[in-house]
């Protein structure tokens, strides 16, 4: 028997969408993960980019557990000394909603090129619309 490896061009990518609505953040971001690395496919290589593409709404309202909504911290630097931002997940929910569900999966991509490649196939919106209607998306079981 040998290992088959999977090759770029070989791999047939689907579109799954995923509604955020009171899933808790992190079930809904290592079940994504999954799917952006590619892991719940036959043909799943660790070199090679065999994820699918994820569009997930309704970002806005997906749920945290315990104190987190106060108590997370999402910190940003400017590059210059001293020059380092904090804001809890309230605030970033009211500025930016979308950022909270895009991190959490970032962070469970793998590092580097290929984790790039993966988080660019994620697609997040904070409301219930989205502009892939075209690419005929499934629901993503969670």
């Amino acid at each position: 028997m040998r290992t088959k490896s999977a090759k770029k061009h070989e791999v047939v990518r689907q579109w799954f969408i995923v509604d955020a609505k009171d899933k808790v953040l992190g079930r809904l971001a290592t079940r994504v993960a999954t799917v952006l690395c590619g892991k719940h496919k036959t043909c799943y290589t660790p070199h090679t980019d065999t994820g699918d593409f994820v569009i997930v709404v309704n970002a806005q309202k997906v749920k945290v557990t315990g104190r987190k909504e106060t108590d997370k911290m999402y910190y940003t630097h400017s590059g210059w000394q001293g020059h380092i931002f904090d804001q809890n997940l309230e605030e970033v929910r009211a500025r930016k909603p979308e950022r909270i569900v895009e991190l959490a999966i970032k962070g469970m991509l793998p590092k580097g090129n290929l984790g790039r490649a993966m988080y660019a196939k994620l697609k997040v919106y904070a409301g219930a619309d989205h502009p892939h209607t075209a690419q005929k998306p499934e629901a993503l079981p969670l």
